[in-house]
């Protein structure tokens, strides 16, 4: 197998330190066959591809002219007659939330029917770099219960805690021992699979920073390893791979790449990852504030992925709803409790305000009356604001789009009337940055850390997701 190797930081959360090694880069977002990783085992022994799933040629680098951002058709979706796909996702303190929720969020898109469950006494869990999710239910209530797969999402002190987890341990332990499906990223694999036992005469990847807890004649340094029924993966910034990986094993390559040109995964020379006009310094000399509204329907993996890497830059962010409850039902089912409520946050001032997308989210967003007074005052204050994928039309609707270029997801970037930017992840223009959303969004928010702080900074935060960033 081709090893795929990439660079590190020191740490995995704002609140973890490791000193560790770096290693030689390569592209994150690139959609090869996942069959490709796999060893001692071919990903259609671990589970056999629905006999309606047959495998495509080459995907084209375009997405597709209907693209929207509605759930796939899927065969499992739509044959009433076969039971649907269950997935156990567990989570606990410090469980990093890019990887819980992106993996959630994909694998649901897929058809899967997906249950996160705490590992904690309560079903509100508090993530490695501060996003609060509320589980779907608690550990024990699924001991009883087969699952198709079984994935584990990484993060400090997350892991362990998924590791001291008895019930889990016995649910996962029981999966391996029937041969079905399960896996685990970043620092999962080291800190929890590996202890109870369940990696044994496999080859595994995970978190450079645990690579010496592996043994090392079963270590590889790929992003993605499928070794018999096992999938392992490196961090927040392979997530989608690994998601999409998982995807193909349960629905076959068909429906994997069908998902990953809804997500906007395309291959690393495919599209320019930013593009910036009227260049404005964006300086601050104290930790600037950012204000990101959600509501019900927004887009979690845009959500949580701006937060996790402002909060990873030591930004200083604040999650506001715009519902009457703090808690919002994002466009995937996962619940996020925000910091606080949109009134009370508008009784600051903030450095940045950023829509993250969602087409019902969206247009709740655009109703909010406080929101959009807020977004006024920053635009007169020539402050900075912006928007991800279906958000960029609330922008326009409010007027703070005129004469600036930008950009939007494919599916509603027509009704942009202003100057459109295609063909691009992320667009700057002035103190107004936009961009195409989903699997894009890990692009949008370090472009913002660039623009707050400078290369080597971004670069040191994008090593910790294990994404591939410009050396220069």
């Amino acid at each position: 197998m081709e090893s795929v190797s990439v660079t590190v930081s020191s740490f995995l959360s704002p609140n973890f330190a490791l000193k560790i090694c770096p290693l030689k880069l390569s592209p994150v977002f690139s959609l090869p066959s996942y069959s490709s990783f796999v060893s001692n085992a071919s990903v259609a022994a671990a589970s056999p591809r629905p006999k309606n799933s047959t495998p495509t040629g080459k995907r084209s680098s375009k997405p597709t002219k209907n693209l929207t951002l509605t759930t796939p058709t899927t065969p499992e979706a739509t044959n009433s007659a076969v039971p649907p796909k269950k997935v156990l996702v567990p989570v606990g303190f410090g469980t990093e939330e890019m990887e819980a929720v992106i993996i959630v969020d994909v694998l649901r898109r897929a058809g899967a029917q997906v249950t996160m469950a705490s590992v904690e006494p309560q079903l509100e869990v508090e993530a490695s770099s501060g996003t609060r999710l509320l589980a779907d239910t608690s550990i024990s209530n699924c001991s009883h219960q087969v699952f198709d797969l079984i994935a584990l999402p990484g993060g400090m002190p997350g892991s362990v805690r998924l590791r001291d987890c008895e019930i889990l341990k016995k649910i996962t332990s029981k999966q391996a021992e029937e041969k079905r499906l399960y896996g685990a990223i970043c620092a999962a694999p080291a800190v929890t699979l590996l202890p109870w036992g369940l990696l044994r005469r496999k080859q595994i990847t995970c978190h450079p920073a645990f690579t010496d807890k592996l043994p090392t004649f079963w270590a590889v340094k790929s992003n993605i390893h499928v070794s018999g029924e096992v999938t392992t993966s490196r961090g927040p910034g392979t997530s989608f791979e690994f998601a999409l990986c998982l995807v193909e094993q349960l629905f076959g390559e068909s429906v994997a790449k069908e998902i990953g040109e809804l997500l906007l995964m395309h291959n690393a020379d495919d599209s320019l990852k930013k593009e910036e006009f009227n260049e404005v310094e964006w300086f601050f000399d104290r930790k600037p504030r950012v204000l990101i509204p959600i509501a019900n329907g927004s887009e979690e993996i845009e959500i949580v992925t701006i937060v996790d890497i402002l909060r990873r830059a030591k930004v200083n962010v604040v999650v506001a709803s715009v519902e009457r409850s703090t808690q919002i039902v994002a466009s995937q089912g996962i619940k996020i409790i925000a910091d606080k409520s949109i009134s009370d946050a508008a009784e600051s001032v903030y450095d940045l305000i950023i829509l993250p997308g969602g087409v019902a989210g969206a247009e709740r967003l655009q109703k909010s009356r406080i929101l959009k007074k807020l977004l006024k005052e920053q635009k007169v204050a020539g402050r900075i604001y912006g928007a991800v994928c279906s958000s960029s039309i609330v922008l326009h609707k409010h007027g703070l789009l005129k004469a600036k270029k930008a950009t939007a997801h494919p599916s509603v970037i027509g009704k942009l009337t202003n100057e459109v930017v295609n063909g691009t992840k992320v667009v700057v223009d002035g103190k107004v940055i936009t961009s195409r959303g989903l699997a894009n969004v890990i692009d949008f928010a370090l472009a913002i850390v660039s623009k707050f702080f400078g290369h080597a900074r971004t670069r040191s935060v994008a090593e910790g997701l294990v994404f591939e960033y410009p050396r220069s």
